[in-house]
């Protein structure tokens, strides 16, 4: 199982980045634990200055915009 963080404010594209990784996971059939992460302080410890931002197993992989889901599909298979 992935561990998925989605790191920001709780701002509505934060929100929209945690629901379509969900929905994208459902139909690959991988198995997530999708996280959303709003304390400020854990957000920089990752080095990210804007969000949303999407973390996999303790690696950044996206940040600045709400993911295409083709970009989740292909962080799902790796």
């Amino acid at each position: 199982m992935k561990t998925i963080k989605v790191l920001g404010s709780g701002c509505s594209k934060c929100i929209k980045t945690a629901e379509i990784i969900t929905k994208v996971a459902a139909e690959v059939g991988a198995e997530v634990d999708v996280i959303k992460e709003t304390d400020p302080e854990a957000i920089m410890n990752y080095g990210v200055m804007s969000t949303p931002a999407v973390v996999i197993d303790e690696q950044v992989v996206h940040s600045g915009s709400i993911p295409s889901q083709d970009a989740i599909r292909g962080w799902l298979k790796s």
